[in-house]
């Protein structure tokens, strides 16, 4: 099919589109959709949900003299469709092709880079607080989920644009999902604004009616806009939304899948270019593929998938898995045991666990800060809270975890899932810097798995062993290569190889097997290198710290940031005992990792077999002179 799609290489070319061709278009738009992501990945159940909504802002809007602010931006697939990059869409989230997320080195269309929540409003009023100041008179326009409305910088965001005289538009996004279904008074407060019927049928065939009368309508709909809670208070007997009382001008609910009556609302809020409008849209999340509309969950972020049967692409038990697992044996045996995740059930395989422990598990929604001081509460009350966080998302927690948590040392236990490279959703994803982070927190203890085996005993450790903050980082995927004989129990540090040539390898996490084949192939060359693994990276062992002291030579593969790293923190620590060897970090230093597969992107850092092997290798070969590698 595809016939419109392919004729299209900017925004204005749909514009003359008659509505007929713009109903084929979102068709051809959902068919491309699925082709790619079913090949490569990607997110698709929201993608899906906004094509007539996205085909409607640019028609309506001139981009990128107006500018489109994608909150997470993992739903920006249509916009680059329409935005001059179709003919290389197929590249999408494969190495040195298309990213899954806004990037404005990749188009001018894209004025900010999103990868995590509840940003695009502050994004947004910053946006427009610049082209007023320039004098500039382009609009700028804010989409947000539902979802990300539980994230409380959504909210600074709304409270801080309700009062500016900006041309400024958000759209509410509102499917009742975000990646789990959505939880709190929020989501019950938009169900309530979606269930008002008569006011709705009123107003929408009001502000019809008036649109048709030249000029005048709509200098009558401005005034009704500003009038509004009047209007409402009669029809009602009731205030009007939260978004009015903040300042905006709220229209809504609208049908997200009604591309012309989207254009008309559009339209409406662009003639209010002197106070900020929200547009409250109903979407169906995975809309027009049935697979994707009965599981969305499963839909919103897919490695790939057959298109007949709807079925993903089945992989192996996971980190994940192992992990949600382990805490549901751990609570069946301790009722102090409770589970946090902030909207990431099913990323972080606590379905299990929800369902086995309904009174013990809480999704707090997308609102990672809000996790941990409440895990902070619940520690303070005597129970065991475990918070589930992708390693990217922990970020945003930062204060919390010193002030709520670490200062007061209570034993709160973050599960920090996706630690290390990510793959394909890149930069903003990449899980690099939580052992940095974390690391810099006083009396915080982290331990690294390298292997299922690991997971309980070390979980055992963080929730018993100590009574502060502790972490347990593991990465997406499974295990990897494990040395014959090596028995994997969770130890603090593990020795292999011998410390007769003078050359140690230190590693951690995931990355110990390729470290392990690196040192197998140069063995049966005559060079036996020392590995020394660890299973607790902060604080590093006494023990481990005497072994290393051995040696001369001591090269360092660190899968996260150089600096504030293991390895900087191992190498300060061997130098104030006196060591005075040489050593070499392999790690990523003053970048941010691109999207490409998990393994290509670990050879191109180096911490592949093959980069370790030759890295090895040079220390045996060229001595004193080798110098130093970071990535």
């Amino acid at each position: 099919m595809a016939e419109l799609l392919d004729t299209i290489n900017s925004p204005a070319d749909i514009k003359a589109f008659s509505q007929e061709q713009i109903t084929q278009l979102c068709e051809e738009i959902r068919e491309r959709l699925i082709e790619t992501v079913a090949l490569n990945g990607g997110h698709l159940a929201s993608n899906l949900g906004v094509v007539e909504i996205t085909v409607a802002m640019h028609r309506v809007f001139e981009s990128p003299h107006d500018q489109f602010v994608f909150d997470v931006g993992h739903q920006c697939y249509t916009h680059k469709l329409l935005t001059g990059r179709r003919e290389w869409f197929s590249t999408l989230r494969t190495e040195g092709g298309m990213s899954g997320f806004p990037k404005p080195s990749e188009s001018e269309h894209d004025p900010m880079i999103a990868g995590h929540s509840s940003t695009s409003i502050s994004a947004a009023s910053g946006l427009a607080a610049a082209k007023k100041l320039q004098g500039d008179d382009g609009y700028v326009v804010a989409v947000i989920g539902d979802g990300a409305l539980t994230g409380g910088l959504a909210y600074e965001g709304l409270n801080n644009l309700g009062r500016l005289p900006q041309r400024t538009i958000v759209i509410l996004n509102d499917n009742k999902m975000s990646i789990s279904k959505n939880v709190g008074s929020m989501a019950r407060y938009l169900a309530a604004i979606r269930t008002r019927h008569t006011y709705i049928r009123f107003k929408t065939k009001l502000y019809r009616g008036l649109n048709r009368i030249p000029w005048l309508g709509r200098k009558i709909n401005g005034i009704l806009f500003r009038s509004k809670n009047v209007l409402k208070g009669a029809i009602l007997h009731r205030r009007g939304t939260i978004f009015e009382d903040m300042g905006f001008l709220y229209i809504g609910p609208v049908d997200g899948h009604n591309e012309k009556v989207l254009e008309r609302t559009l339209n409406v809020a662009k003639s209010m270019p002197d106070r900020p409008v929200l547009i409250h849209i109903c979407t169906v999340k995975g809309k027009g593929y049935e697979p994707a509309e009965l599981k969305p969950k499963v839909f919103h972020g897919i490695a790939g998938f057959d298109i007949d049967s709807g079925e993903p692409k089945h992989g192996s038990t996971t980190f994940s898995d192992v992990f949600a697992q382990s805490l549901g044996e751990l609570a069946e045996q301790d009722e102090s045991v409770c589970a946090v995740t902030a909207a990431m059930k099913s990323g972080t395989g606590l379905g299990d666990f929800a369902a086995n422990f309904r009174h013990r598990f809480f999704d707090v929604g997308i609102a990672e800060g809000h996790a941990v001081t409440f895990c902070a509460g619940m520690a303070a009350n005597h129970m065991r809270p475990v918070f589930a966080v992708y390693s990217s998302f922990l970020q945003r927690a930062y204060d919390q975890i010193i002030h709520d948590v670490a200062i007061q040392n209570l034993n709160v236990t973050l599960a920090v899932d996706r630690a290390g490279i990510v793959g394909e959703d890149g930069e903003t994803h990449q899980g690099l810097f939580d052992t940095a982070m974390l690391g810099t927190v006083p009396n915080v203890r982290i331990y690294s798995p390298a292997y299922f085996s690991e997971m309980m005993p070390m979980l055992r450790k963080c929730m018993y062993d100590y009574s502060g903050v502790t972490a347990i980082r593991y990465p997406r995927g499974s295990e990897k290569y494990k040395p014959e004989g090596f028995s994997a129990e969770g130890s603090d540090y593990d020795i292999l190889g011998s410390a007769q040539s003078g050359v140690l390898a230190v590693t951690y996490g995931r990355i110990f097997g390729s470290l392990c084949l690196a040192g197998e192939k140069l063995r049966s060359e005559g060079h036996d290198a020392g590995i020394l693994k660890l299973g607790l990276v902060k604080p590093i062992a006494e023990g481990a710290l005497a072994y290393a002291k051995q040696f001369d030579s001591i090269v360092f593969f660190e899968e996260g940031i150089r600096h504030g790293g293991v390895a900087e923190d191992m190498c300060a620590r061997l130098h104030e005992t006196g060591w005075q060897g040489r050593y070499t970090v392999v790690a990523p230093d003053e970048c941010f990792v691109p999207h490409a597969s998990v393994n290509a992107s670990l050879a191109r850092l180096g911490l592949d077999e093959e980069g370790m092997y030759r890295t090895l290798l040079t220390q045996f070969t060229h001595g004193d002179s080798f110098q130093a590698i970071v990535k």
